[in-house]
């Protein structure tokens, strides 16, 4: 059956954009194979590349395999609570960048192509929207909290306290509130269909859409418990630092204290984005403690959100996407569909 698809205003893309982006930060970063759901489809990542598998609006599964961007090939970006940030940040960019190919190829009938200034573009939105949500968002709620009389200033536990809780309620909130937009809901489909297909295939054997049906959408090593460390390491942080930078900074005004205590929260998305990094590597253990099960728990339950049970043809294009991604000895264990691989210009 022919799918159609119609060009989204330019709002739409960008919250269109921000969403994915979001979902590929719940990616499995850290493991020697992972995925990411984008539009119509998904990559898998194998070490220095990835393959692309997406089913456009005449029903063909097209298949493209690229080499995967590194920012971090410098020894001194590999040092442990260094490496996290620059991997996020390419995780990012590679996951944008997948994003935006996949509207391509999903669109038989559209001509336009995404250029370099527009995936830039994109990555510039999605950073922005990342902070205003989980910095500005929280804190200007915080203030508020603060009006009510129901918390203390910058220098007290309470106001971050606040701050870490509406993170959460508003994360939980948005993830919940896209999944109502069709195509959003499409992507959540496809990262279940990641889950499934990786289950099946570390469980040995055959791995076929059939056989990958059976297994559970959620998994325990998804990097969705990535962003449950981002903000808890970020209450934590915030309510070390801040009240410190508020003493050290001698802000003039209540206003201008709660700006530069706003900017100071974004430059510590750094040191935060690594904690949490080092700390996802730790429950990505194949063989998992008492101590990494409790910090994946919650996780879990987030991913009830975040995936959604995919359909058998979607299954179809992440066991390709799979195959494509694996090393060589290991392509003859799938049963895939039909599929057509692209040439790299």
């Amino acid at each position: 059956m022919k799918r159609t698809n119609k060009k989204m205003p330019p709002t739409h893309f960008m919250i269109r954009t921000f969403s994915i982006a979001l979902v590929s930060m719940l990616t499995r970063i850290v493991s020697s194979i992972g995925g990411q759901a984008v539009i119509e489809g998904l990559i898998m990542r194998n070490g220095r590349m990835y393959a692309l598998a997406v089913r456009n609006s005449e029903n063909q599964i097209i298949v493209e395999k690229r080499a995967w961007f590194f920012i971090t090939q410098s020894p001194l970006l590999k040092i442990t609570f260094v490496r996290g940030f620059p991997i996020i940040l390419e995780t990012l960019i590679n996951g944008i960048s997948a994003l935006n190919r996949s509207a391509e190829v999903s669109d038989q009938d559209s001509k336009e192509t995404i250029s370099f200034f527009q995936t830039c573009l994109s990555i510039l939105a999605a950073l922005f929207l990342a902070v205003f949500f989980f910095v500005v968002a929280p804190h200007l709620l915080s203030l508020f909290m603060m009006a009510l009389g129901k918390s203390g200033n910058l220098d007290t536990l309470s106001f971050h306290v606040w701050d870490g809780i509406f993170k959460i309620v508003l994360f939980i909130i948005y993830i919940y509130s896209i999944a109502f937009i069709p195509e959003i809901k499409r992507v959540f489909q496809y990262h279940g269909a990641e889950h499934k297909v990786i289950s099946c295939y570390e469980d040995g054997g055959i791995v076929s859409a059939k056989r990958a049906k059976k297994y559970s959408r959620l998994h325990a090593r998804c990097g969705t418990v990535f962003l449950l460390f981002v903000l808890a390491t970020a209450v934590f942080l915030h309510s070390l630092t801040v009240p410190l930078f508020v003493l050290w900074s001698e802000a003039s005004s209540g206003f201008t204290e709660h700006i530069c205590a706003i900017i100071f929260k974004v430059i510590l998305i750094i040191p935060i984005s690594a904690i949490a990094y080092e700390l996802l590597r730790i429950t990505a253990q194949v063989n998992p403690s008492i101590f990494t099960v409790i910090l994946c728990t919650p996780g879990l339950f987030l991913q009830f959100l975040s995936t959604r049970e995919p359909s058998l043809d979607q299954l179809e294009v992440a066991v390709i996407a799979l195959k494509e991604a694996a090393d060589h000895d290991e392509k003859h264990r799938f049963e895939t569909a039909t599929y057509t691989i692209l040439e790299n210009k």
